[in-house]
């Protein structure tokens, strides 16, 4: 990964949900800087992965997680970003030993909400929303694997099965192929709030929260057009809240005692671990 030297996974050896990409903590050699490394997930097309790579070095949208550098060759690129804490939040709620607080749940969606409303007014379409692309920090959920779809396969192509994509998240027109738009990142939406509260990757409905039922079933809807605007989203998760403060993350969203934990010993760990002497291979 060039001057980076990997020294862990980010996700965990057998997430219970697909990554968009493969991720690393990395470090420079030199030990001056700590970065976030992502590259494509094995078997899939590293140039359709560049290209959204380089889109999302573009974007200067708030809640998506920043692609700062990219780097790489054609067949072996990748991207980085300076770290912060951060857990996917698969790994929050395996640190949290289940499903999160319908609180907890609440604040994370409205969160997303606000991102997808702001990115969709300006033409922007994630296409790659799903449980292990959103990424926990303290100050909430940011996204991460931008045009995870748009890179597993062109639009006419099934999507079913590509590496790097969360078949669950997939709306049903676009796992069929389909062109990819906002309308799928609703539906990818409403696949995270199902499994952040219940930890199942297809719950029974009877299995959400019932403060929360209605408003999934809405965002799954198999109809592009049943589904709620992301601006519905944020006025039923948040009543009350004010356009344009959640996904800039500057106030603690009301994450479980365990997953904060989980984030400061990820710190903790990253502050105190040392170059390896003898750098694995990266896999």
């Amino acid at each position: 990964m060039g001057q980076y030297v990997a020294l862990a996974r980010l996700d965990a050896a057998r997430p219970p949900r697909v990554p968009p990409e493969r991720r690393y903590l990395a470090r420079t050699a030199d030990g001056a800087r700590t970065v976030l490394v992502s590259l494509p997930a094995r078997g899939a097309d590293p140039a359709r992965w560049a290209a959204e790579a380089r889109w999302a070095n573009q974007l200067s949208q708030p809640g998506f997680w920043p692609v700062a550098e990219l780097g790489g060759t054609a067949a072996f690129p990748w991207h980085a970003s300076p770290y912060q804490p951060v857990l996917p939040l698969t790994e929050a709620l395996t640190a949290h030993g289940g499903p999160l607080p319908e609180g907890a749940v609440r604040a994370i969606g409205a969160a997303l909400a606000e991102t997808l409303a702001s990115a969709h007014v300006l033409g922007v379409t994630h296409a790659g929303v799903c449980p292990a692309a959103v990424w926990l920090t303290a100050y909430g959920p940011l996204l991460a694997g931008f045009g995870t779809v748009r890179a597993a396969a062109p639009d006419g192509t099934r999507r079913a099965g590509r590496p790097g994509v969360d078949q669950e998240s997939l709306a049903p027109e676009h796992l069929a192929g389909g062109p990819v738009d906002p309308r799928g990142d609703v539906y990818a939406l409403g696949a995270v709030l199902a499994y952040a509260a219940t930890g199942h990757a297809v719950p029974e409905r009877s299995e959400i929260p019932a403060g929360l039922r209605a408003l999934v079933s809405a965002c799954l809807s198999r109809v592009p057009d049943g589904r709620p605007e992301p601006a519905h989203i944020l006025a039923e998760l948040a009543p009350g809240a004010a356009y344009g403060t959640l996904a800039a993350a500057t106030e603690p969203v009301p994450l479980p005692g365990r997953v904060v934990a989980a984030l400061a010993a990820q710190s903790a760990h990253v502050l105190a671990a040392e170059l390896p002497a003898h750098p694995a291979e990266v896999r």
